[in-house]
Order: C-alpha cells, then sequence, then structure tokens
C-alpha cells in the first residue's frame, strides 16, 4: 500500500510539472485579455464617482477603525484630478476633505480650519499611478508599475447588483513604493475599468480595505461637495 501511494504521489508530481507550463500560459493569456479590456475602458472614460468605506487596521495595536464617504476622479487634460470626502464617525459633517489637482494634494481638516499643501514633485507620476488604480488607468499602465498575479475571477456587488471583477496581486516595480506598501490587491471590473475593492498591505503588516459603491461613470461631477472651502481663518501648511 505504501509503494502504491508512493508511485502515485509520484505519477501526480510528474504530472503537475508536466503541465505547469500549459496552464501559466492559459492564466498569461487571461490576464493579457483583462488588461486589454481595461485599455478599452481607459479610453471611454472621462470620470467616476462613487461611495466608499475604508477600514483601516493596525497590526500594532491590532485595531481597526473605519471611514465612509464619497470620491470621485476626473481625467483633465493636464491629468487626473481627485477629490474625496470623509464623512465624521458620527455621520456629521465632513471630517476630512482631500482633493489632488494640477499636480497638487491639498488636504482640508475642518476641525482645526486648516489646509495641508502637499507637492509629490518628482513621485507626481508616482502618486497618479496610486490615483488611477482600478479608476480609469489602463492595463498597459498597470502592467508597466505593477508585477501582476492574476488570482482568478471573483463576483462581488455594486448597489446590490452582482458584478464580475478580476482579483490582482500587484508588486510595485518601484523600490520606494515597496517601501510604503509591500503589495496591493484590487478587485477591477474590466468592462468599465473601475475598481470595486482594494487592499493596501505596509511592510508592518498594516492594512488598508477599500470598497466602492454606487459607482457612476462618465457622468458630469457635481465637485461643490468635495469643494475645500477656504475661510478667512484658515491657515495653510505647506509648500
Amino acid at each position: 500500500m505504501r509503494n502504491i501511494r508512493r508511485t502515485s504521489a509520484i505519477f501526480a508530481a510528474f504530472f503537475a510539472i508536466a503541465l505547469a507550463p500549459a496552464w501559466t500560459q492559459v492564466a498569461d493569456a487571461h490576464l493579457a485579455a483583462v488588461l486589454a479590456q481595461m485599455d478599452i475602458a481607459s479610453q471611454r472614460f472621462t470620470s467616476a464617482r462613487a461611495d466608499f468605506s475604508q477600514d483601516y487596521y493596525e497590526a500594532v495595536v491590532k485595531d481597526t477603525t473605519n471611514q465612509t464617504g464619497s470620491i470621485y476622479f476626473e481625467r483633465k487634460a493636464s491629468g487626473t484630478q481627485m477629490g474625496a470626502v470623509v464623512m465624521a464617525a458620527n455621520g456629521q459633517g465632513k471630517d476630512k476633505v482631500l482633493e489632488f489637482k494640477d499636480g497638487v494634494l491639498r488636504m482640508l481638516d475642518p476641525h482645526v480650519d486648516q489646509i495641508r499643501v502637499i507637492k509629490p514633485s518628482s513621485s507626481q507620476a508616482q502618486l497618479e499611478t496610486f490615483l488611477t488604480l482600478g479608476f480609469g488607468g489602463s492595463g498597459k499602465d498597470l502592467a508597466r508599475a505593477w508585477t501582476i498575479t492574476d488570482l482568478g475571477t471573483e463576483t462581488l456587488t455594486d448597489a446590490g447588483q452582482p458584478v464580475k471583477t478580476e482579483k490582482l496581486d500587484l508588486v510595485s516595480k518601484d523600490p520606494n513604493v515597496r517601501n510604503s506598501f509591500s503589495h496591493v490587491v484590487i478587485w477591477v471590473d474590466p468592462q468599465r475599468g473601475v475598481s470595486l475593492k482594494q487592499i493596501f498591505e505596509t511592510p508592518s503588516r498594516d492594512r488598508r480595505t477599500s470598497t466602492y459603491s454606487h459607482i457612476k461613470l462618465n457622468g458630469k461631477i457635481d465637485t461643490a461637495f468635495f469643494e475645500l472651502k477656504k475661510g478667512s481663518h484658515t491657515t495653510v501648511v505647506g509648500p
């Protein structure tokens, strides 16, 4: 009996080795098809707006915090423009307002009436890579910036409707990015070129999980809700 099991194991290992190149070719072809779909969707993309829920897990203290809000992306001649509003935990008002426009990131904290300004300079392309990660970015751009492992097809929901997504594990080709995020997993709808879910994991095992719903594509964006309103007492920090 032991010899039979040993022989079966040897045959199983042999067939696994023999079939590996064929399976690899199939997987590569499937990923290429997904990226090609994203290329087509990217060409049609002009804007997207969505609601989001975000969980941040801090490994050291083993604690998870949750945030909800709304976000938009809009393609301009100068690049991608983004705005996001994080709602207060009690649902009363805005906790944070973020804007990325003309290569500058601004963040308004209404609690202290302060706007923080960040100019990425040399890392602007890197930041845009994150901004378009599953929202209007092309498959070519994704493959250029990330080493991609296709984890298969998975069905998620958007506003209660089933959506077929491709689960992709991404490792940045930029070592500076890997210092911040060891890898990223996205669940992308390649037909629309949008992410329904994203997980960012740091080398210290902190993890940020974002889910997106009520995604509206290529419509007019009402940016008034996302406006950074500066009052007479608002302080500005940064360059």
